[in-house]
């Protein structure tokens, strides 16, 4: 079997490349494959470590080793998937204005509709496959970003790392804030119920929670909040919020009342030159527009 890289791989490690170019196989069988100096880079024996460039040309011997190739599992349609609402696009880079209600992963996700999209509009790769660089809860709706290249998924991810990535929400949470917050808890996550909890003291197994809130309007027992985040903890404004005895409107996971679901829109994002902002989705704008009625 040959593969021939592309410009996404160069730069990486053999045995990554072979992981992500042959899924199909198991990880044992590749990594004994180059202790033995079967894999071939440009008809040179080559170790896991070896580097590859771009238009390299590896060469394993696959189908005499393992007599068998898995086929890979069929992927949707590109009629089924919904058409990703991209609203920005720099190197290496684009950002989708995720709806309420579609996961970030899994099939018929958010993940699968970019895949989707991008699949006629970027270069062949063995490794790399386009794919969203921080999260966002199923029920939550706002920016993610994608990356469209290695170098952008590596630039941005060492900027979230670095904290220089400023992501800005907006939410409907119970009751009022008459001025501006800033929360600060130790949380940890319950994995089985699937839901975070704020800790009274820092331990080997919480994580530092950072918000910084700003009312923005009130009526009738609900207020609209901004919330910009200094850490990316799951569930972080949710548990926050609930904390305080300020739940996000409709979360009932959290002990919000009412139904339909809770509103948290990802607004806004600034990181380096740029700053992106999405459109609230119209049941959020219905919502804020009723206030005035209330």
């Amino acid at each position: 079997m040959e593969l021939k890289t592309g410009e996404n791989d160069k730069g990486r490690r053999l045995d990554r490349v072979l992981r992500k170019a042959l899924p199909e196989y198991p990880l044992p069988l590749l990594h004994r494959l180059l202790r033995q100096g079967l894999v071939l880079v440009d008809g040179k024996p080559s170790k896991a470590q070896t580097r590859v460039d771009c238009g390299a040309v590896i060469t394993i011997p696959l189908k005499q080793a393992d007599g068998r190739h898995t086929k890979p599992k069929p992927a949707l349609p590109a009629c089924a998937l919904p058409s990703p609402d991209v609203i920005w696009q720099g190197p290496g880079l684009i950002a989708v204005n995720k709806p309420s209600g579609i996961a970030i992963h899994g099939p018929g996700s958010l993940d699968a509709a970019v895949g989707s999209f991008l699949a006629d509009k970027l270069p062949p790769s063995l490794s790399f496959k386009p794919g969203p660089l921080h999260r966002l809860d199923k029920s939550s709706s706002g920016i993610v970003v994608f990356s469209t290249n290695i170098e952008g998924a590596r630039m941005f991810s060492a900027l979230m790392r670095e904290q220089k990535v400023r992501k800005t929400y907006l939410a409907l949470v119970e009751g009022t804030i008459d001025k501006d917050e800033a929360w600060k808890d130790e949380l940890v996550r319950d994995t089985e119920k699937r839901k975070t909890l704020i800790s009274q003291s820092r331990s080997a197994s919480s994580k530092t929670a950072v918000t910084f809130i700003k009312p923005l309007a009130a009526n009738g027992g609900y207020c609209l909040i901004m919330a910009e985040i200094q850490t990316g903890r799951t569930h972080q404004i949710r548990a926050q919020a609930a904390a305080r005895g300020r739940p996000l409107a409709g979360d009932r996971k959290y002990g919000g009342h009412g139904q339909g679901g809770f509103f948290l829109h990802a607004w806004k994002l600034e990181f380096l030159e740029y700053a992106i902002e999405a459109p609230l989705p119209e049941a959020f704008r219905e919502r804020i527009r009723n206030f005035n009625h209330e």
